[in-house]
């Protein structure tokens, strides 16, 4: 007979000790979501036409500076925690990074280096937004051997336990089980946000722009939903925690973005074979020799969004779908 999970256990540990060495399991989760996000950007960005070494000299300015955004938004919100050890803010091993504060700062910087480097800003928005929520998804677990993010108490099968000390500490006392919100975002950002993302790019429905909209638009949902359960919030604003706020902002900017792209109908520039998108009904060509070339060049083959009759949704009467870019 096969047992039914009545919870899931709390980690035994949270750290790996190497003689005087220290490593914490958030900090590995952390490094192999920024990893995983650079490489799938970075692939993406190169099918859209833009060029890999682009995508590295943005992604070390956006996670320096989305580190520090994340750290100090945290930190912000939490004052009381260092009073005693301010310089315990620079600990970023032991938890507590603001995500949408990493989001916003790093945002940020690499638009800058785009600007700078004449870099398709969009296109780069494109190719991040598959990215970002697996790095998301990943750095979720993070959470889970720290035991923090979790929601409200539970009873369910999945439910997590938690520490005791750490329970009470939540105003939960003789509680063990809580839901594991950081679990309910993980597969929420690569089941819905992602999987959306990628089938509506493999159905052909977004045009250049559209694919970042939606994952504001998809996220923003996803973690308001989320901050309704949690229980580690210290900043309430008419019932609703500042993430949950800055999740409807999130909403409400990404659903404009997304009408006004859909609405240029600019079609995406495709180069090479498809890497975490659908390739659709296309001719793919290859890959130029030379990275640079396709920064910001010319590219060979130009996704344009389909009507669900299959007819080219950026063809009618008055206009049509203007060249790759």
């Amino acid at each position: 007979m096969i047992p039914v999970l009545a919870s899931i256990p709390s980690p035994a540990r949270n750290v790996i000790e190497i003689g005087p060495l220290t490593i914490h399991f958030y900090g590995i989760m952390i490094a192999i979501g920024v990893i995983v996000a650079v490489m799938v950007t970075k692939r993406r960005y190169q099918r859209f036409g833009g060029s890999g070494e682009m995508v590295e000299r943005a992604s070390i300015w956006a996670v320096v500076i989305g580190f520090l955004g994340a750290r100090l938004a945290y930190v912000s919100t939490h004052t009381g925690d260092f009073v005693d050890r301010p310089w315990a803010m620079l600990y970023i091993w032991e938890g507590g990074l603001a995500l949408y504060g990493g989001l916003i700062a790093g945002t940020i910087a690499a638009v800058v280096v785009l600007r700078r480097s004449r870099g398709d800003v969009f296109a780069f928005g494109d190719a991040v937004a598959v990215g970002i929520p697996l790095a998301q998804a990943i750095g979720r677990f993070g959470n889970y051997f720290n035991q923090e993010l979790f929601g409200t108490p539970s009873t369910l099968p999945w439910a997590v336990e938690i520490d005791a000390n750490i329970a009470t500490a939540a105003g939960y006392p003789g509680f063990e089980t809580f839901h594991p919100t950081f679990l309910y975002e993980a597969l929420w950002n690569v089941f819905i946000t992602v999987g959306v993302i990628l089938f509506l790019e493999w159905r052909g429905k977004l045009f250049k722009g559209s694919s970042i909209a939606l994952y504001m638009v998809l996220y923003g949902t996803g973690r308001f939903l989320m901050e309704l359960m949690r229980t580690d919030t210290t900043f309430r604003f008419l019932g609703l925690s500042r993430n949950g706020w800055v999740s409807i902002g999130a909403v409400l900017v990404g659903a404009v973005l997304f009408w006004w792209m859909q609405q240029r109908r600019e079609v995406r520039t495709l180069v090479g074979p498809p890497v975490l998108i659908a390739p659709g009904a296309m001719t793919v060509t290859a890959m130029p020799d030379s990275e640079d070339e396709g920064a910001d060049g010319p590219a060979d083959d130009a996704e344009v969004p389909t009507d669900s009759a299959g007819n080219d949704a950026g063809a009618n009467e008055d206009s049509e779908a203007p060249p790759p870019s």
